[in-house]
């Protein structure tokens, strides 16, 4: 769970073990960032002095802490960097105050002395933080005492901690950022530990108590309905694949949208089998299921009025004397056969099945989350998604609230002329076509399951999903929860345009 995220006031400031003071470059040294009313004036130019000697820059994410002020507990200084027209971003802010929340794991208590008390900036702030403090150490044995906690609390000091606006951006940011920690542990839990009848108990489990239904397919149940991809995909694996289905449905829904995610718990390729060098990583191909799962039960948390539909198509893939083969044909629900070229295009097939049942339910929208390629990787790097859609507007939306919410991603076309790839001679369409625009010929094989009156957005999350490198401002290492604010900030700007 992330730590505990309060409103005080700066007068008189709360018992903390380290204050957060934000930054900014002056000259060759450094000025504070906004009043920082809980220091007196002398504190403020004694603070400025120490800074001074300290060769602080003020450039953002830069964090020097500070003894010997008077009246202050120890004093964390955090760099915001240059202010553009007086202000910052966003995002600036959340990477800042992340940076912030990992230099200072190991402190309990934390109190931010914001830079402005407006909403936007208390929710950039808070959100950094709490994803800053991050850890997951559930299979640490003996290490385990050893390791670094995360801070447990802040507080951030505002002008009026009693405004319900604030208190308001609070809550959802505290209950948002509780998403991205379940998500992450998710993606961080090993794969023996989570296959997909697992991670389907998992989704039963964080569904209790809210007003929602999740519903489990077992093979059995997959079988008699036909969902032909996800059995095929799973097949080759001792532990059969499930289906998760959450349903929220509000007396007040001004909207309906539906969320699909992969969740493939470990991927060896299957007989296509991939490289050994980075397989471990495969754990964290079921990363477009977690975020979708945990989207869901946050729209349900949060009370906002549009219905949400979440599919989370689950397999493990496996080589073994009864994996699917190159060459195999299969059926999709709903009827559409596919020629499997290559076992390791199996994303796109368990999908294919729960796009067609999603488009079902008559969503509005319908929006598939996934670690689909490596092609968008090569493409885009290690830290930004790619979005396609059948809906240029509806994509566009897509990516307003991927910038809203601080995730980042990038358009990407479909273009027709690659359609023909993936025909068949033997079937009706073929899982891959060649190499070149791999991602886009992924995009446009999930396109072929739906309907073109649904629009429907695809982000391709294979890049900044696991943080293979070092942690940087609120991501860690692992898993880092990617799509989950976007697909919360959808829902909120559903419930918002119907005001």
């Amino acid at each position: 769970m992330p730590a505990t995220l309060t409103l005080a006031s700066s007068k008189p400031a709360p018992t903390c073990d380290v204050l957060v003071v934000p930054v900014v470059p002056h000259g060759k040294t450094v000025e504070l960032a906004g009043p920082t009313t809980v220091l007196t004036a002398a504190s403020r130019r004694r603070l400025v002095e120490l800074l001074g000697d300290l060769k602080a820059t003020g450039k953002r994410g830069e964090v020097v802490r500070v003894a010997g002020v008077p009246g202050a507990p120890v004093i964390a200084a955090l760099g915001l960097g240059a202010r553009s027209e007086g202000t910052w971003d966003a995002e600036t802010l959340r990477r800042s105050a992340g940076d912030a929340a990992r230099a200072l794991a190991g402190t309990r208590r934390v109190a931010i002395a914001m830079p402005t008390c407006e909403a936007a900036d208390v929710a950039a702030i808070g959100t950094g933080a709490l994803l800053g403090a991050y850890s997951f150490t559930e299979y640490k044995g003996r290490t385990g005492k050893d390791i670094t906690k995360p801070v447990r609390s802040f507080t951030l000091l505002v002008d009026d901690p009693k405004d319900a606006a604030l208190r308001a951006t609070v809550h959802e940011v505290s209950v948002i950022a509780a998403a991205v920690h379940h998500a992450r542990d998710l993606v961080n839990t090993p794969p023996g530990h989570l296959p997909p009848a697992a991670l389907a108990d998992a989704a039963v489990a964080a569904g209790e108590g809210l007003p929602v239904t999740v519903e489990v397919l077992n093979e059995k149940e997959l079988a008699a309905q036909g969902f032909g991809g996800i059995l095929a995909v799973g097949q080759g694996s001792a532990r059969a694949p499930r289906l998760i289905r959450i349903a929220y449905r509000p007396e007040n829904a001004v909207a309906h949208l539906a969320f699909v995610g992969k969740g493939i718990t470990f991927d060896t390729g299957g007989i296509s089998i991939k490289p050994a060098a980075g397989m471990d990583a495969m754990k964290s191909d079921m990363a477009g299921a977690a975020a979708v799962i945990h989207a869901a039960l946050t729209v349900a948390k949060l009370g906002l009025p549009v219905a949400v539909t979440a599919y989370a198509p689950s397999a493990e893939n496996m080589p073994s004397g009864t994996a699917q083969r190159p060459g195999d044909i299969i059926t999709i629900y709903g009827g559409r056969t596919v020629e499997v070229l290559n076992t390791d295009a199996e994303g796109r097939l368990v999908l294919a099945d729960a796009l067609v049942r999603a488009s079902e339910d008559a969503p509005d929208a319908i929006v598939d989350v996934a670690t689909l390629t490596g092609a968008i990787t090569i493409a885009l790097g290690n830290r930004m998604s790619g979005v396609m859609s059948n809906n240029d507007g509806f994509r566009t939306h897509v990516l307003d609230a991927a910038a809203q919410a601080g995730e980042q991603m990038w358009p990407m076309p479909l273009p027709d002329d690659l359609r023909a790839g993936l025909d068949s001679p033997w079937a009706d369409i073929a899982n891959i076509s060649d190499r070149f625009g791999g991602a886009l010929t992924a995009g446009l094989f999930l396109k072929e399951f739906v309907p073109a009156t649904i629009p429907w957005a695809h982000l391709d999350i294979a890049g900044p999903s696991h943080n293979e490198g070092g942690p940087h401002g609120y991501t860690p290492k692992g898993g880092t929860g990617e799509a989950v604010r976007t697909l919360v900030q959808l829902a909120k700007d559903a419930a918002a345009h119907a005001e």
